[in-house]
């Protein structure tokens, strides 16, 4: 895979857009570390690499907890409170 760091990747887009049609990917890197990734579009096409290439996000955990507390939370809260 085709590494270049962001800066340079911005001032070659067409060149890295050339090579990920011909089926090259290229890794942008920021300050060594991955940052994107340029890919072919047949790529993009496998779910299972789409999926891959996602990161979990912090919105997916909304509605994770439903139920943790039991039908109604604030009375259980209240009551933990008064049990000093």
């Amino acid at each position: 895979m085709h590494t270049v760091g962001i800066e340079v990747g911005r001032s070659t887009l067409p060149q890295l857009a050339q090579r990920a049609y011909a089926g090259e990917p290229s890794l942008l890197t920021k300050h060594g570390k991955p940052y994107a990734a340029i890919v072919p579009p047949q790529l993009l096409a496998d779910a299972q690499v789409l999926e891959r290439l996602r990161k979990p996000r912090f919105l997916s955990l909304r509605g994770s907890g439903k139920g943790l507390w039991g039908a109604q939370p604030a009375a259980l809260i209240a009551a933990l409170r008064d049990d000093n």
